[in-house]
């Protein structure tokens, strides 16, 4: 019993985490971050990209609330709560760079999902990548996506308002 806390606190982080990593994504990386989340939007040669920094954000994060647990760091002012929010975003962070990274933009593995839930994430961060520059788009979470024929007609409904320019193969 004494470990379901920990256990419900890891969980609660990581779902937690698809939604702060969702939000930093529409409105730091797309906002004033877009300096360094610029590149992962455009073709480029090299196998890092600026954006990589953010996952250095992150492991700060992690580590961190790790630190902020420790009583080794912190002694008698440790918050132990710390150390199982820290292990969520690490765990959080592991499921981005196998999902995002590896499956979405095939960065450690090649495989196309033919159906499933697996091919409904694929699509939706494709049509997040629809649009050119840093305005507008849709799909800014990196686990839960959306249906992509409703991601295909808020896409329309940006692009016909002006508040998105969608590449053709989109329209």
């Amino acid at each position: 019993m004494a470990a379901l806390l920990p256990i419900l606190i890891v969980l609660a982080t990581v779902l937690a985490m698809e939604g702060i990593a969702g939000a930093s994504h529409k409105y730091v990386m797309h906002g004033f971050g877009w300096a360094w989340h610029r590149d992962h939007h455009e073709p480029h040669d090299g196998f890092l990209e600026k954006n990589d920094r953010f996952a250095l954000v992150g492991a700060a994060l992690s580590i961190g609330m790790f630190a902020i647990g420790s009583p080794l760091i912190m002694g008698g002012d440790a918050w132990w709560p710390g150390t199982w929010i820290g292990l969520g975003v690490l765990f959080y962070g592991v499921i981005y760079t196998a999902v995002h990274d590896g499956l979405v933009h095939q960065r450690w593995f090649r495989w196309v999902p033919k159906r499933g839930y697996a091919k409904r994430l694929v699509q939706a961060h494709k049509l997040h990548h629809a649009t050119i520059g840093k305005e507008g788009g849709v799909s800014f979470g990196f686990v839960f996506a959306r249906d992509p024929a409703r991601l295909k007609a808020e896409l329309r409904r940006q692009r016909e308002a002006g508040i998105a320019v969608v590449r053709e193969a989109i329209r």
